[in-house]
């Protein structure tokens, strides 16, 4: 099962790679790359890339663009910020402490969706929250699913040192579960509906209590856009012309799921149930009321918070301030000399205006 949606702690590398991750040229370029990995809300990639939308609308442009699968999310990450592509799907939490962090100005042209009960605490024979006390809680450290426990932990007025957090990659969780040590995890779709059906799992928190705060982006390089628009309209058009096939009530649409399930390792019907656990954001205008509201700005504040606490936002930052966040109306937290991480509504409210 692939990766997904961890933060690497590779600092010494992602920096030494920021350096070199720019364009090699200012002149406008015809070819480009987009990583993506396995997850719910990316897969629409990989359809598209299948079914020809991708060369629609990059022949449109007059470009091409290549879109690459990765079994590994954090490589996917690492090859973004390494320059070796020109776009990438991730995480808001992982975009900044990541490329941002190694010093990459990435910009998040789409934002497809968030999680709203993807991501979830199960307890083994225990059915509250408050059972999480004094537990060894099995988790991909300084991943979303860390964010996830510390929120839950927050909710019920306890921090992180009232429980032990046992570092566990995400390919061992459902055998770690298996074993009588294991007692708490906190993870993932598709983990969490495997590990749901089995005896004594109970879910006891997940991201439906904290929606928006994990988002599912595609991000790409900043200087990339600003070079090459054409690059950043194709991408949406590509995306809300998948979005409005998948989320048709239709045998297309139904035939699109499908296919979408079976990449992912499920079927038709374990897809829809991993989509009803996603706010997805079948239509421009869904995402730009988004992006435009009050969330982005208060889950950001959240999530740098999160990562500076836990020294992942780049050696020698001194506060959660330390890199620049740029909301889509323009205002930015903390240092706006140092903006690595961007919001845009500008591609977004072309599809919702039929302009792209």
């Amino acid at each position: 099962m692939a990766g997904k949606r961890i933060v690497s702690l590779i600092a010494g590398v992602v920096l030494a790679a920021g350096v070199m991750a720019g364009p090699a040229a200012a002149e406008p370029r015809t070819s480009f790359k987009l990583a993506w990995s396995i997850y719910v809300g990316w897969m629409p990639w990989g359809w598209a890339a299948d079914h020809g939308i991708v060369k629609k609308w990059a022949d449109k442009y007059g470009i091409a663009i290549d879109v690459v699968q990765f079994n590994d999310y954090v490589e996917s990450i690492n090859q973004y910020t390494a320059g070796g592509y020109d776009a990438v799907t991730v995480t808001n939490m992982d975009a900044l402490s990541i490329p941002a962090a190694g010093g990459v100005d990435s910009t998040a042209v789409i934002v497809g969706d968030f999680s709203n009960g993807n991501d979830a605490v199960i307890l083994k024979d225990k059915t509250e929250l408050t059972d999480l006390k004094g537990q060894k809680v099995n988790l991909v450290e300084f991943s979303v699913s860390h964010y996830l426990f510390a929120r839950a932990l927050e909710s019920i007025d306890l921090t992180e040192r009232d429980a032990q957090v046992v570092a566990t990659s995400d390919a061992d969780m459902v055998a770690a579960w298996n074993t009588s040590d294991v007692t708490a995890v906190v993870t993932w779709n598709p983990l969490v509906a495997e590990i749901l059906a089995m005896p004594g799992a109970h879910k006891v928190f997940d991201s439906s209590k904290i929606p928006g705060e994990i988002m599912d982006l595609t991000v790409a390089n900043t200087a990339v856009v600003a070079e090459n628009p054409a690059f950043a309209k194709a991408l949406a058009g590509i995306w809300y012309e998948t979005m409005g096939v998948m989320s048709a009530n239709t045998p297309e649409g139904a035939s699109a799921r499908a296919a979408m399930g079976k990449a992912s390792g499920t079927d038709l019907a374990g897809y829809e149930a991993q989509l009803a656990a996603t706010r997805m954001f079948y239509t421009a205008q869904e995402a730009l009321a988004f992006v435009r509201g009050d969330e982005p700005a208060t889950t950001m504040e959240r999530v740098r918070t999160f990562l500076f606490e836990h020294d992942l936002l780049g050696s020698g930052a001194k506060s959660a301030d330390a890199i620049g966040i740029e909301l889509a109306d323009g205002k930015v937290l903390g240092d706006a000399a140092n903006v690595k991480f961007r919001f845009t509504d500008t591609y977004m409210a072309l599809a919702a205006d039929d302009k792209l």
